[in-house]
């Protein structure tokens, strides 16, 4: 059974969204992944948003560029935490997917990462699931061990080798 409800609404945003999967199957989350368009096929959309909380989703992870609707909708209808990916556009470079998600109304949240922040999107739904799970919550702490090891090899590259080896 999947916890994380990973949504976007077309294929184009796959690039960012798998970087959230590739997060939760690094971690041992189980996610499902669907492609659904809130404003194309608003009744495939209604019915995913209203059936995953007994589906045994407790994340959804939405992507959406332009108008963005997609994660402020699963929000106003999923009763539990929704993550907003805004997706970088040719005209206006996300922003418009930025606001469209970071500014929901009052009483509907939805947690928003950066433009195109897959990966954020994907370790803040393993750290909203670990409040709940001790297991989990040692992975994610290796996790960040592992980022800090890997800058200071970086580091200890250029204090060996100097920048213009680098």
């Amino acid at each position: 059974m999947a916890q994380v409800g990973i949504v976007m609404g077309s294929d184009s945003d796959m690039p960012v969204m798998k970087k959230a999967a590739e997060v939760l199957e690094q971690l041992g989350i189980s996610f499902d992944m669907r492609i659904i368009s809130a404003h194309r096929e608003p009744d495939v959309f209604f019915e995913y948003a209203k059936t995953a909380e007994d589906a045994g989703i407790k994340v959804i992870i939405a992507g959406a560029g332009m108008a963005a609707h997609l994660p402020g909708m699963c929000a106003a209808i999923f009763p539990m935490p929704v993550i907003g990916i805004p997706m970088h556009t040719t005209s206006l470079g996300g922003r418009d997917s930025l606001y469209s998600i970071v500014q929901m109304p009052s009483g509907i949240p939805v947690a928003t990462v950066a433009i195109n922040g897959g990966t954020n999107a994907g370790l803040l739904a393993a750290k909203i699931l670990a409040t709940s799970d001790a297991a989990l919550l040692d992975k994610l702490k290796a996790y960040t061990k592992d980022l800090k090891e890997q800058v200071e090899k970086k580091d200890a590259r250029l204090q060996e080798v100097g920048y213009k080896e680098y």
